[in-house]
């Protein structure tokens, strides 16, 4: 091998090892249809659901274009609330609360969890059921499990939407979601839907898409799996500007802890003198104000890891009146 040679050789090792990609990205999507199809029946899916699967699943270019894009820019806390936490979703939020109190009462003393933060997951993740995604769940993760990049993750998925085909909950035509799969009103993955969701009106499907008391009750039962507690609230946005020490935003301390270090409330008066313990988040760009959260935050951030999301969460439920 000449030196020329030898460098392209080395070359291309160093591009493999850096940028690995699956064998099966290069398959012919049909080719992935149906070894899907061969582990499909191996799970114990029918035979009725697989050739539906065959006949129906189609390659979406679309989902290839969004999972590669990337935002020009990241908005800050601040934009992002702006956006998320409208002036008009807030109206809204308070009106779904009052049109479904009995049925959120009756969910939240089941499960545990305040009937606000059913409602602001639901108003964030899909405000309000108006937004859930019109893809076809199906062929967006077989889509997604072709092009390569995730693809052991999304072939569970896929292999999971099927399961739930396969239950009678939904049919493939009708599982639309999102272009990364994820589904109905609370914005469910297939694996959240079949540990979480609930058949709350007892009609025989788990219907997240268009049954009210099927979405809030698995909204509030993913929370209470995932370490809710009622008796607490979110956290709270706080005035740090007198605070001096490094923060960790993984160590939780008392509140009387955190206003010994001279932290306040938003409005600069002192901590609530309550036994909770809290962790500081100071997010970037920050300088005055920062968050502290309780442990129900750590639930949010369960279903969604971004901090973004949590705290937009626990604001839109802030602004329900309960009463």
């Amino acid at each position: 091998m000449n030196f020329l040679n030898f460098y392209k050789f080395l070359l291309f090792i160093i591009f493999t090892l850096l940028f690995p990609v699956s064998s099966f990205s290069k398959a012919n999507f049909n080719e992935i249809v149906q070894q899907v199809s061969k582990e499909a029946e191996e799970k114990g899916i029918s035979r009725k659901v697989i050739n539906e699967f065959k006949n129906k699943t189609k390659f979406i270019k679309r989902v290839v274009e969004l999972d590669k894009s990337q935002p020009e820019f990241k908005l800050t806390l601040d934009q992002y609330l702006t956006r998320v936490v409208t002036a008009a979703r807030i109206k809204k939020a308070n009106k779904k609360y009052k049109e479904n109190k009995n049925l959120l009462t009756q969910i939240s003393k089941h499960y545990g969890v305040q009937p606000r933060f059913i409602v602001a997951l639901w108003g964030i993740e899909t405000d309000f059921g108006r937004l859930t995604g019109g893809f076809s769940v199906i062929s967006a993760l077989t889509t997604l499990v072709y092009d390569g990049r995730r693809y052991d993750y999304f072939k569970k998925e896929l292999i999971n939407a099927l399961k739930i085909v396969n239950g009678g909950h939904i049919t493939i035509n009708k599982m639309t979601g999102s272009w990364a799969g994820a589904m109905g009103q609370c914005q469910f993955m297939p694996s959240s839907f079949i540990n979480y969701a609930t058949d709350w009106d007892k009609d025989g499907s788990k219907n997240i898409w268009t049954s009210k008391p099927d979405v809030f009750a698995s909204a509030a039962n993913y929370l209470n799996r995932v370490g809710w507690s009622n008796k607490i609230t979110w956290g709270r946005k706080v005035f740090i500007g007198n605070y001096k020490n490094k923060s960790n935003e993984k160590k939780y301390n008392l509140l009387s802890y955190w206003g010994s270090k001279g932290i306040l409330k938003v409005n600069k008066e002192n901590l609530p003198n309550a036994k909770l313990k809290a962790r500081l988040i100071i997010p970037e760009g920050y300088t005055n104000y920062g968050y502290l959260v309780y442990k129900n935050f750590d639930s949010l951030l369960h279903w969604n890891r971004s901090h973004y999301f949590a705290i937009a969460v626990g604001m839109l439920s802030d602004s329900i009146k309960r009463k």
